[in-house]
């Protein structure tokens, strides 16, 4: 993108999620799923765009605010991923000997998700909260001492889940699924880039565009790193010595997700607001961790894209962004 077009780029609080052969839409009044069906159409829903923020005013607060939408968010990220999976054919099981092809029942593929799920938890919480501290503990030991700093033992700690993080991102980024997976990722961006930037929304238009993003998820995970690396050596100056005990610590931390999602997503919705210095460096960490998660995708992606944004966006978007026949086949929907 020129850098001319980042200048005339506007806020957006439209967001979207890659899925599996499909991506999900979200603006304030509508949420749509364009996934491609086996048969190479692309198949068009809807999902619920009511959230407890509408219903109950104190949700809407800010910090309260992040911690609400970041559960909405992985709730409503969960169903749709199951939604593209059936619809996609990636969960149906194929005969080997016949080459028929059977749809896992729905309540077999909703196990095995909740299953996935849980142990999905609890690995996170082994990986990401307790290991860093047990090797903090072997760290000390090492060169022999009782003990770092609070901003020492939050700084080993944050950098031991970033190298995790990372090093699970590229090991799962060169699985082929995984991969169209990013690239969805990648045409979800730059599609929201070019309504941004006022573009009509087409494949050529697209295709042209960024593909990391400020507002991205992976910031956000990012950030929360950054984040609890403040929250954490606070939590050890206030409450001497609670960093002994490695499950306590533990448990204190697991309590301490919902205080920095919600402070993540403040900052994050700051940066994805402003366009300066300030933003760009507070942004540049996830940016740069998107050249992992965001792979450059295909012309059929972007069209799964642009047809899943022109049918969340207004009728008056709809008429300045999206080309004629296009406005037709959503008015269709």
């Amino acid at each position: 993108m020129s850098k001319n077009c980042e200048k005339k780029c506007k806020y957006t609080a439209i967001g979207g999620q890659a899925l599996i052969e499909g991506i999900l839409m979200k603006s304030p009044l509508k949420t749509a799923l364009a996934v491609r069906l086996p048969d190479g159409n692309i198949d068009i829903s809807y999902m619920e765009n009511k959230s407890l923020r509408d219903k109950y005013k104190i949700l809407g607060l800010p910090v309260i605010r992040g911690v609400v939408a970041f559960v909405e968010s992985m709730l409503g990220g969960y169903k749709a991923m199951m939604i593209s999976a059936d619809k996609s054919g990636y969960a149906d099981e194929v005969d080997e000997n016949t080459g028929e092809v059977k749809k896992l029942s729905g309540a077999v593929w909703s196990a095995v998700m909740v299953i996935a799920a849980v142990l999905a938890v609890i690995l996170s919480v082994a990986l990401f909260m307790y290991l860093p501290r047990l090797a903090v503990w072997g760290i000390a030991k090492l060169f022999n001492v009782a003990g770092f700093s609070p901003i020492v033992n939050s700084l080993i700690e944050q950098s031991i889940k970033l190298i995790v993080f990372l090093g699970y991102i590229i090991a799962v980024s060169y699985m082929k699924d995984i991969r169209r997976v990013f690239a969805y990722h990648g045409a979800e961006h730059k599609t929201i880039f070019c309504y941004e930037a006022g573009l009509s929304l087409t494949v050529e238009n697209a295709r042209k565009q960024k593909r990391f993003h400020p507002r991205c998820g992976t910031s956000f995970m990012i950030l929360m790193l950054l984040i609890s690396i403040i929250f954490s050596t606070v939590v050890q100056i206030i409450f001497t010595g609670v960093y002994d005990n490695a499950i306590v610590w533990t448990l204190i931390k697991v309590c301490m997700i919902p205080l920095i999602c919600g402070v993540g997503f403040e900052v994050l919705r700051f940066c994805g607001k402003y366009d300066n210095v300030f933003t760009r460096i507070i942004s540049a960490p996830g940016v740069w961790v998107q050249r992992i998660t965001t792979k450059e995708p295909d012309d059929s992606m972007l069209e799964i894209a642009i047809a899943a944004l022109g049918t969340v966006l207004s009728q008056e978007d709809k008429e300045k962004y999206l080309p004629k026949e296009e406005q037709k086949e959503n008015d269709d929907i």
